[in-house]
């Protein structure tokens, strides 16, 4: 029985791996063309891939692919099957993107879809082009996608900091589990060569390129991750295949170690020396502990928890099993994880029985592990470690437990002295066995086997002849004794197994009721107020301790200083503090750790998706002390806590911007009807002062002032409305950019023209150098936008004060810069990152003006796909910058500057 049961297989692994291949059997097949970065020929290999299928007979149907212009790619896209694409009209600019309700009308066997980090243009059904792909796998439709491992969601921090260049798009690893990867390998030289060559990038920018991201010890590096990621995808394959099939491992397709982990002090340095050898071997590792039914004291309960968060904090995975048998359990574990080694401590001990107890574990786990290799480890610190005493098992029992079985054969012996005349020797030996097994029901193996040892030497004495002596002269009794005492050991042990498995069972029954009744509990919830107070009193009730919720501010990415008013723990500030350090960290701290354990209560971090959304705080009385299975029991209700806690963080943030995008579209509607509505009477006003002739004018003599004042307002106002206008025109994202290439010195005459009159009185220097090169732009917007800096550069500074206008180009970055500077006041403390919002005016901003000016540079800039920026300037002043992205001019434009 004992050998049927270690070949089962996992039944949670292998719901998991029937769950995954019924869910893949509904949806298309995802193939993955994956790349170190761009210019190594996905989407080349890609389109032979779909040749290929579309030559085998199969509908393939190209839903987006982006060629760059290159003649190669572009020959291998003629003649397979596209969908045209759809036209977004966003900020002036004609975007194309994916028509995904056309492919999915069209329902081919299999869609070709380039760039799949790619984000979508405002207005699209789906922000990311990796949910549209989720949706064709959904429908049936099996995919051919692009990818650069940069934009893998569980690689960018590992990219950012090689490159040092930030991404901005990226694509979750659940949808890498499910496909199919390709690796389109390069090396590192061959890319360089071909970046040289112009095949990547245009010479201005494969130069540029060349010196920043894409530097040989960065290609380097990228490449090596790529080829990790891909024999780790494989790996996980194998497991899959081998659990689905009921295949007990290991198959050595790769390293991967277990190391057996217990209460023993000698399992720390062992977890070290696993670690290390696991870097060497460059693999994953499993720190693996099989909880048997004899509890643990209160000091190994707190060594197994440092050990088991020792191998978490250094990078491995934990796993715990159930199993009467070390041996047995390890084995199971190491087989079901494909370890293809196990790292087990050597056992120590000079005595007979710690060296027989040692062979034979060793020479069992040698036999039983069969293809899986052994490090059989004495670690050098081990001499250093004071050896824990060794505990007898039947301490366990109570004093009061070896007085009952003392009693209880008294009892007996009375019982038999009285009828001893009518009752043989063996009858009475009979009944000293009945009395231990009922004895056995009811007290501990360390009583029964006291009882057992008690009742024979009590049996010999007073009823086996020669009576009242201690000592067995007849081989018929001396058979009759020892069969007495093996059958009392063996039901004494048999009863104490039993009792502590049954002490097992009911842990772990108390652990699985608690997490039922606590998601029971929170399905109901629906508001994040509700979810707290029902967390707060579930794991009052289950621990009897006092208990303190803290949530995260999504906006800040902190924690809240407070915790949640449902609470029942007061926490002071330095716990807060210990809560603000769990959650930061991403580990538990405060009492019954190593970090901070003087504070008063234990917290734990809610981790889902990676990131902490909040900390549970638990304060238990001052004499109790937190055991292993209450510390799991915690952290496994911790988990499915973060999981709801996020997923209600998510509906909110959902709710919000539903409520903040209606409440744009409304104010939108308000601020465009307003000003069409001031135009037409401003016009009128405008009309009818420009219309009086010279001669009414002299008239009015001296009233004639008025006139002119009337007319100033007018242009103020008309400039305003103007703002109101632009600026209801850049939200909504529906005007068109008229884009024509122009010299940028033409911009800034223009702009000084216009602010003529505002600027009088006040130097300006313009530093224009020769040989800019011309920019593709909306010449009327653009002018606007620059009319808007000079004009807040004449209204913030005193009057005098110059103003410089600088041009200049960034050859590395592609770009044009127009720069303009004052001497005024600079940029107030204040104004933090709200200078370019909407309706947003400094503290000592004069009086006059809607705020809007700013916020209609930056929205016209943006549109041109550039930036805007502000800083204040050394010995006084600010700076006001924008970016506008050069773009390769044709021979016509030049021909037309000349």
């Amino acid at each position: 029985m004992a050998a049927q049961s270690d070949e089962r297989p996992n039944p949670d692994s292998l719901l998991a791996v029937v769950a995954k291949e019924e869910q893949e059997k509904r949806r298309g097949n995802l193939k993955i063309f994956l790349g170190m970065c761009p210019g190594v020929g996905k989407t080349f290999a890609m389109l032979q891939a779909a040749r290929v299928e579309h030559a085998n007979g199969r509908d393939v149907v190209i839903g987006y692919v982006e060629t760059h212009g290159r003649k190669e790619t572009e020959a291998l896209a003629e003649g397979l099957p596209k969908i045209p694409r759809r036209t977004v009209e966003y900020r002036g600019l004609r975007l194309e993107e994916m028509d995904l309700d056309a492919l999915l009308e069209r329902r081919p066997h299999l869609a070709v879809v380039d760039e799949l980090a790619h984000s979508n243009a405002p207005g699209s059904r789906h922000p990311k082009r990796y949910q549209d792909v989720e949706e064709l796998l959904e429908a049936g439709i099996d995919v051919f996608t692009t990818l650069n491992v940069q934009h893998i969601e569980s690689r960018t921090d590992t990219v950012r900091q090689i490159t040092g260049a930030p991404v901005q798009e990226t694509v979750p690893d659940q949808l890498i589990d499910l496909g199919e990867i390709e690796v389109i390998d390069l090396p590192a030289e061959d890319l360089l060569k071909r970046l040289s060559e112009g095949k990547v990038y245009i010479p201005e920018r494969a130069r540029a390129a060349a010196l920043h991201f894409f530097r040989e010890g960065n290609l380097r590096a990228l490449r090596e991750i790529v080829l990790r990621l891909a024999a780790e995808k494989a790996g996980k394959d194998v497991h899959e295949y081998m659990q689905l099939m009921h295949i007990l491992g290991p198959w050595k397709t790769g390293h991967r170690l277990m190391v057996a982990v217990s209460a023993s002090p000698f399992s720390e340095p062992l977890i070290r020396w696993t670690r290390r050898l696991a870097d060497s071997l460059g693999c994953p590792w499993i720190a693996a502990y099989v909880e048997s039914p004899h509890p643990l004291s209160a000091a190994e309960e707190a060594r197994l928890g440092n050990h088991l968060d020792l191998a978490r904090r250094l990078g491995g995975e934990v796993v715990t099993a159930t199993d009467e048998d070390l041996v047995r359990g390890l084995v199971r574990v190491a087989r079901q994880r494909n370890v293809t080694q196990i790292v087990f401590g050597k056992p120590g001990g000079s005595g007979f029985l710690d060296w027989f107890r040692s062979r034979s574990l060793l020479h069992r786990l040698a036999r039983e592990s069969g293809e899986i290799d052994l490090h059989i480890v004495r670690v050098e610190e081990e001499a250093k470690l004071p050896r824990p005493p060794r505990r007898w098992r039947a301490t366990e029992s109570p004093g009061s437990s070896y007085g009952i079985a003392a009693a209880v054969v008294a009892a007996v012996s009375v019982l038999n002295l009285t009828f001893h005349h009518w009752l043989g020797s063996r009858s009475i030996g009979l009944i000293y066995l009945l009395a231990i097994v009922l004895l056995a029901l009811f007290v501990g193996r360390g009583p029964v086997l006291f009882a057992a040892f008690l009742s024979a030497l009590l049996w010999d004495f007073f009823f086996l002849s020669p009576r009242f002596t201690l000592g067995v002269f007849e081989l018929e009794n001396a058979i009759m004794v020892g069969t007495f005492l093996v059958v009392a050991l063996v039901l004494g042990q048999f009863i104490a197994r039993n009792r502590a498995q049954e002490k097992a069972e009911r842990r772990r029954e108390q652990r699985v009721t608690a997490l039922y009744l606590l998601t029971q509990e929170l399905s109901s919830a629906t508001t994040m107020d509700d979810i707290v107070s029902r967390v707060v009193e579930h794991i009052g009730r289950t621990f009897h301790a006092e208990v303190a919720f803290f949530l995260a501010n999504p906006m800040e990415k902190s924690l809240y200083s407070v915790p949640h008013w449902a609470s029942t723990f007061r926490v002071s500030e330095r716990e807060a503090a210990v809560a603000a350090w769990a959650f930061a960290n991403v580990r538990p701290s405060g009492r019954f750790t190593d970090n901070l354990p003087l504070s008063q209560g234990h917290y734990v971090p809610l981790v889902s998706s990676g990131k902490a959304v909040g900390v549970l705080g638990v304060r238990f009385s001052e004499e109790r002390n937190l055991t292993f299975d209450e510390k799991t029991l915690l952290q496994a209700c911790a988990n499915q806590i973060a999981l709801v806690v996020d997923r209600q963080n998510l509906c909110e943030m959902a709710e919000h911007s539903r409520v903040a995008a209606e409440s744009e579209r409304l104010s939108q509607t308000l601020l465009n009807s307003i000003s069409h509505e001031m135009r037409t009477p401003l016009a009128v006003i405008t009309a009818a002062v420009s219309s009086l002739s010279e001669e009414s004018r002299r008239k009015l003599g001296n009233e004639a002032v008025y006139l002119e004042e009337i007319a100033s307002a007018s242009t103020r106002m008309n400039r305003i409305v103007e703002n109101l206008l632009d600026m209801a025109r850049l939200s909504s994202g529906r005007f068109t950019l008229k884009r024509e290439w122009c010299d940028a010195k033409d911009l800034i005459d223009a702009a000084l023209r216009d602010t003529e009159k505002e600027l009088r009185g006040r130097e300006i220097q313009v530093r224009t150098p020769s040989g800019l090169p011309l920019v593709r732009l909306d010449f009327p917007l653009v002018q606007q936008a620059l009319t808007n800096l000079l004009l807040n550069a004449a209204m913030h500074t005193p009057s005098g004060t110059p103003v410089e206008v600088t041009l200049e180009a960034d050859p590395i970055r592609e770009e044009l810069v127009i720069r303009v500077a004052d001497r005024g006041p600079g940029l107030g403390p204040d104004t933090g990152g709200h200078l370019f919002n909407k309706f947003y005016r400094g503290s000592g901003a004069p009086p006059g003006g809607t705020g809007l000016g700013l916020s209609i540079v930056k929205g016209v800039v943006e549109a041109h796909g550039g930036r805007a920026e502000a800083e204040n300037r050394e010995g006084g002043g600010a700076v006001f910058s924008l970016f506008f992205p050069l773009e390769k001019v044709p021979e016509t434009a030049v021909s037309l500057k000349a």
